[in-house]
């Protein structure tokens, strides 16, 4: 028998990952080239910068906030990146500058929340068109392109076979699982999430915690432009849309509720190889993008209304 225990801290991961079987083996019998192993690798590929964004979005939603600015950082991010690349910054300083851009972004967003006092939807909303207004103007609306191969090899090259990208976002999930399982600031991330006013009143530094945990989001998505402009080999302004959505849909369906106080990051990574497989599988079956962004939405919803079942039964 299952004991109680589990069921409440890993029943709905674990029932998350047989939803995401049992996606694959629907797609593996109406399409056979679905269960290849370079079509496999293409998938974690191909779903790595959203898992690795989706791991800050997770931290947020914990706390009981959003973070629709996401996308845009990506595209600021990028550009800004791009640019000093071409002005001849060694690859390791123009990778922090990258970094940089999206740590201080989210860092902004963070303070608005926190000592501004303005709601999480209103804060990373106006971020959202200021990242993006910012990147337009920076490169003048135009894409920037063509950077050196050692630039490139941390999105096109492989370790022992492996994407560099795959081997990024499973770093990534690991130092994201250490710090919300054994360090304060992964305690007090659910603590805020939980009951923000008894943190505070417990003695934790509300503003100082909701702060870090957006400026982690921003540094993640710093970090998913550096992957996506290597990979494409050119940085656009208009790059990161919807990238807010994604990363929202993989850290619910993962089981974060968005009400705080709950969710795990190995939830996350299910929730975003079941976007990457769903929308692998539907371009093979030639679905058009149209349908897969409502079939999306639809799986979104879904999410939402059994979280919201799941959090009745237990009250």
């Amino acid at each position: 028998m299952v004991p109680k225990d589990f069921l409440s801290h890993y029943g709905r991961q674990f029932g998350t990952l047989i939803g995401l079987l049992v996606l694959m083996l629907v797609l593996w019998i109406l399409t056979p080239h679905f269960f290849t192993v370079p079509n496999l690798l293409n998938v974690a590929q191909q779903t790595s910068i959203n898992a690795i964004i989706a791991v800050g979005m997770t931290f947020v939603i914990i706390t009981a906030g959003i973070d629709l600015s996401v996308g845009s950082i990506v595209a600021f991010s990028g550009v800004v990146l791009a640019s000093v690349l071409q002005a001849g910054l060694p690859v390791p300083l123009a990778i922090a500058v990258g970094l940089g851009v999206g740590l201080l972004s989210g860092l902004v967003n963070g303070l608005l929340i926190t000592y501004g006092r303005l709601p999480p939807f209103i804060s990373t909303l106006g971020m959202m068109s200021v990242a993006r207004g910012a990147a337009l103007l920076y490169s003048q609306g135009r894409p920037i392109s063509g950077f050196s191969e050692s630039f490139r090899l941390l999105a096109t090259g492989e370790t022992f076979h492996i994407p560099n990208p795959v081997i990024i976002m499973v770093l990534v999930y690991a130092a994201a699982h250490f710090v919300l399982t054994r360090t304060k600031l992964g305690r007090y991330t659910y603590a805020i999430g939980g009951n923000e006013e008894a943190a505070s009143l417990s003695g934790v530094n509300v503003r100082l915690y909701k702060a870090m945990v957006y400026g982690l989001s921003g540094l993640l998505s710093g970090l998913g432009a550096i992957i996506l402009t290597a990979r494409l080999n050119s940085a656009q302004p208009i790059a990161g849309v919807m990238y807010e959505l994604d990363a929202i849909a993989a850290t619910v369906i993962g089981g974060t509720s968005l009400m705080g106080g709950e969710g795990r990051i190995v939830g996350t990574l299910i929730g975003a190889f079941i976007m990457g497989v769903l929308r692998n599988g539907l371009n093979l079956l030639g679905v058009s993008s149209f349908v897969q962004q409502t079939v999306i939405g639809s799986v979104i919803i879904m999410a939402v209304l059994i979280d919201m079942a799941l959090k009745k039964q237990r009250t």
